[in-house]
């Protein structure tokens, strides 16, 4: 049988049950998919208490990677591929179905683990840095959550496209954390983030990727240059409400966007590369059984875990 984590209610981690349910035969444009890793990300935590509603029983996930062991009709991809997900629903089992279509073939150097904790995240940091605002060498950026998963990776893109990065964190055990891979790192809590972030860049920043949201709406618009740009990707705290005149009367944008609209060869491409030359080797990759689901999921609520988690069924 294939175990599965699957939850019949929303509501705390306890919710997220390990099952067996037979993974099928694919049908037309999908594969089975034997599962070796993985991702575990916020909007998994969404589904599970609810705030990202999904009819229920539901299994939580929408990233992994293993090696294909059935294709359906009309499917171009052999059996014995290795590939990876990272927006497809139903990630937490050992076997599943997934279309074809959401597949990324992976190369041989680029292992599961990596594509399981990076795929999903670092496309959406690729998009934020090259789709929805594209990203100039010495321009000035701040990244509100830049201790999150997302947030770190796009913290170490950034560099790496010649702009200087301004980190902020929600707490402050992590600014040690956020300057590995930061110019600079502020804590959301101090009461004096917008002078000093105004010292570092005295016109303000050009970018501003805000994973935060409500909770840091007046630093973000205190801190982006007039005309320039903030980047929503995620509301850990909510929608920030920004006022609609103060923008036009700045020419401040609001830009916001989807993963899976953006995500590219080329994306996916240029991830792995940054993969295989060490970007992200100081971001550890945490590791939990897949029956240790709800584990996960109370270490991400509790905020004790650092690094990037996966499931290992």
């Amino acid at each position: 049988m294939n175990t599965v984590i699957r939850m019949h209610a929303t509501g705390a981690p306890s919710v997220l049950v390990a099952e067996q349910l037979e993974a099928g035969a694919p049908g037309p444009g999908e594969v089975r998919l034997r599962q070796h890793a993985i991702g575990v990300n916020h909007v998994d935590t969404m589904v599970r208490d609810g705030r990202l509603p999904m009819p229920l029983p539901a299994i939580p996930g929408f990233e992994g990677a293993g090696t294909i062991d059935a294709v359906g009709p009309g499917v171009g991809l052999r059996v014995g591929q290795r590939a990876a997900y990272f927006f497809a629903a139903g990630a937490y089992a050992c076997e599943r179905l997934v279309p074809a279509r959401s597949l990324v073939p992976l190369p041989d150097d680029i292992g599961d683990a990596q594509a399981a904790a990076f795929l999903a995240k670092g496309l959406t940091a690729w998009m934020g840095l090259r789709a929805l605002v594209q990203l100039e060498a010495g321009q000035t950026v701040l990244v509100l959550g830049a201790s999150g998963g997302v947030g770190a990776i796009m913290a170490r893109l950034a560099r790496t496209l010649g702009a200087t990065v301004i980190g902020v964190a929600g707490s402050i055990a992590k600014l040690e954390q956020v300057k590995s891979g930061a110019h600079h790192a502020l804590h959301a809590g101090d009461p004096e983030a917008l002078a000093k972030l105004r010292a570092i860049a005295p016109d303000g920043v050009d970018v501003v990727y805000d994973f935060v949201g409500r909770a840091v709406e007046t630093l973000a618009l205190g801190a982006v240059r007039d005309g320039g740009a903030i980047v929503a990707i995620g509301a850990a705290s909510g929608q920030p409400q920004f006022a609609p005149d103060e923008l036009a009367r700045r020419s401040v944008r609001v830009v916001a966007g989807s993963t899976p609209q953006h995500a590219t060869a080329e994306a996916a491409g240029e991830l792995f590369a940054a993969i295989r030359a060490g970007l992200f080797d100081d971001l550890p990759i945490v590791r939990y059984p897949l029956a240790e689901a709800a584990q996960a999921h109370a270490d991400i609520a509790a905020r004790t875990r650092e690094g990037l988690a996966i499931l290992i069924p």
